[in-house]
């Protein structure tokens, strides 16, 4: 059974999805280095700010790691005094893992340098495009509807913007 071609109209995005995700992550990966993280260690300062502590098991789960590479991973951080780790008082077998003050200062610039550097991988596209792009990404990340809102052009047409 031969494949059909594609109808011109029909687009797909991955291989362009792909490109970006490498160009930015090589972006990502020179003003990263810098302040002394990798991607991987911003992924996880991310959680670790949106909480009040999690379990290492939790966040292993989260993170969608085994646990070899979770302690490697949290070993990192807590050299660099970006997260403490420490026992749970409910259940001393257990290590809860809190980002520090530190960390959450070094997220903070993390997130200022990446700007930049989304600024350069995404800069063709206007600002109204970009968020669209990220609520579409978000949306096809999530499997949750994107809010829609009307856009009004130079040309006082309106539009929807999804």
């Amino acid at each position: 059974m031969s494949a059909q071609p594609l109808v011109p109209s029909e687009h797909r995005s991955g291989a362009l999805l792909d490109h970006l995700a490498r160009r930015m992550r090589l972006r990502s990966e020179s003003v990263l280095a810098p302040l002394g993280l990798r991607p991987r260690h911003l992924v996880a300062l991310t959680v670790l700010r949106d909480g009040d502590g999690i379990s290492q098991q939790a966040l292993a789960s989260t993170l969608e790691m085994d646990s070899t590479n979770i302690v490697g991973l949290l070993n990192d951080l807590e050299a660099k005094q970006l997260i403490e780790r420490r026992r749970s008082p409910e259940d001393r077998r257990r290590h809860v893992v809190e980002l520090t003050e530190d960390g959450a200062k070094r997220l903070n610039e993390a997130e200022c340098a990446l700007a930049g550097a989304e600024d350069e991988v995404l800069g063709a596209l206007e600002p109204a495009d970009r968020e669209r792009l990220y609520l579409l990404l978000r949306q096809a990340a999530t499997g949750t509807t994107v809010i829609c809102s009307t856009a009004i052009h130079e040309d006082d047409t309106s539009s929807d913007t999804c």
